[in-house]
């Protein structure tokens, strides 16, 4: 996936958290946002993502030489995030079968297989409700680790992991496929020192 930004910028009444960023990302790239905490980060990407609107400028996205609509850009891309909610009233099996139906995994993993992959077949049966913050957290980071989709999007992703879960992410997150993309907001340099681009949000105010 190709992203696109023309002088993007976002405020808030009438403070901006950012503007006049211009950015192109070319498939399989792997971006680093990096600032403080409250600097922007995750507004940066809500706002990549259509979550958010820009308050100025243009984000185009294309796969290959074709522009996907804005309003079709969510089916392409997999997001963890803190703030990003998972259906608490689901089990573990249902809540991934419903992902499923909007979002395939990669080489056909079935529900159980990746069940597994991620060490949960303890939980299986499991709410969601009753997991604990750094089970939603791998949960999260696995959904969009495993989505056949060309985006991946993470925000603070060892957020909740202790140490075994955070090595955990580290070798998952590189096995990404060549062609995906990746960006990851963070100011804890370990998560991104893969990425080949990084950008300071506070470079934008």
């Amino acid at each position: 996936m190709q992203i696109i930004l023309e002088q993007l910028g976002k405020r808030f009444i009438r403070e901006w958290i950012f503007r006049r960023l211009s950015l192109e990302l070319a498939t399989g790239d792997r971006l680093a946002i990096t600032g403080p905490n409250g600097s922007g980060k995750s507004t940066l990407l809500q706002v990549l993502t259509g979550a958010m609107p820009a308050s100025e400028g243009k984000i185009q996205y294309f796969e290959g030489s074709n522009e996907i609509p804005a309003d079709h850009f969510f089916r392409q891309v997999s997001i963890a995030a803190p703030y990003l909610e998972l259906i608490e009233e689901f089990t573990l099996t249902e809540l991934v079968d419903f992902h499923q139906k909007f979002k395939p995994f990669k080489q056909n993993l079935s529900t159980p297989a990746f069940i597994e992959r991620l060490d949960l077949k303890a939980s299986r049966d499991k709410f969601i409700r009753n997991f604990s913050s750094g089970m939603k957290q791998r949960l999260k980071l696995g959904l969009a680790f495993y989505s056949n989709v060309p985006l991946v999007i993470l925000d603070e992703p060892t957020s909740n992991l202790d140490t075994r879960n955070s090595d955990w992410y580290f070798e998952e997150v590189q096995k990404l496929d060549a062609d995906q993309t990746l960006i990851i907001a963070s100011n804890v340099p370990a998560e991104y020192q893969f990425c080949e681009k990084v950008i300071d949000i506070q470079a934008y105010k």
